[in-house]
């Protein structure tokens, strides 16, 4: 009995692989016997295909920046600097009009403190507890991407400082960046701010040279300011609606000085 069943079921178990054997042969491709795993599959695929479509102008934006910092890289701007000195334009004769003048990017950066600020501080939207009053006329922003363009800055910034020290409608700012992404970590921050030596008030000036740093990735705040050496300091003055009517790179000449100087002077008599 047995092996009468062992031979039953060997001869059930050969025609039905026999009969098998042509439906799968002519639907091979199509897998017929197993809708549920291809059904997850394309399901998967089509996820896949729908995010990456969502994402594929956040792929191209991004694609297109790593070629462009590929093509402008330290040896680039090292280049340069050997050829002009940091000077890569010569700064506004003249102050730029109201009307044709561009706002200036909104930067949030932090004092050594630990304080924070968003600059610039103009009457269109204003810092909580921010009064009109508190708007100044004028403010000039130093900006300095690497320690060597310190003395840059501060070509632009001591004489304004001293032509303008008692004027309490005027604001002056040198704003160092720092770039690296483990040291604008939160623990790395806060020490590095703390390690920072803190600027002390110039007397009873009306206007204090303020110290302050932002952190992190700056290169669309750059890229919006045309910024492309950053071996070099870049000083833009700004009117009390944050808008850019004057700009000034690299050292200052004296010829450049005194534009620098009435352009100021200009903004404090705007109503």
């Amino acid at each position: 009995m047995f092996r009468l069943n062992r031979l039953i079921l060997n001869s059930v178990s050969t025609r039905s692989s026999t009969l098998l054997s042509p439906q799968l042969g002519s639907h091979e491709s199509s897998l017929p016997l197993l809708p549920s795993h291809h059904l997850a599959h394309r399901t998967c695929t089509r996820f896949l295909d729908i995010y990456q479509l969502g994402n594929k102008q956040a792929v191209e934006k991004e694609r297109a920046r790593l070629a462009d910092e590929m093509n402008r890289g330290y040896f680039a701007d090292m280049s340069e600097f050997k050829q002009h000195g940091g000077k890569i334009a010569m700064a506004n004769k003249i102050i730029i009009p109201a009307m044709a003048a561009v706002k200036f990017p909104t930067l949030e950066v932090n004092y050594s403190d630990g304080r924070s600020l968003k600059l610039p501080i103009s009457s269109h939207g204003n810092e909580a507890g921010t009064s009109k009053l508190d708007v100044p006329k004028a403010s000039l922003l130093c900006l300095s991407f690497r320690a060597s363009s310190q003395a840059m800055i501060d070509s632009w910034s001591k004489p304004f400082f001293d032509a303008f020290s008692e004027s309490k409608n005027v604001q002056l700012y040198q704003v160092s960046f720092v770039d690296s992404w483990f040291l604008s970590l939160s623990p790395m921050k806060r020490l590095l701010l703390r390690l920072m030596k803190k600027s002390k008030p110039d007397g009873k000036n009306a206007v204090q040279r303020q110290t302050v740093y932002s952190f992190g990735d700056h290169y669309y705040f750059r890229k919006e300011l045309k910024i492309l050496n950053l071996l070099t300091g870049y000083i833009f003055l700004l009117d009390k609606f944050g808008r850019i009517r004057w700009q000034g790179f690299g050292l200052a000449t004296e010829e450049e000085l005194a534009s620098l100087l009435s352009s100021t002077s200009l903004l404090l008599e705007e109503k």
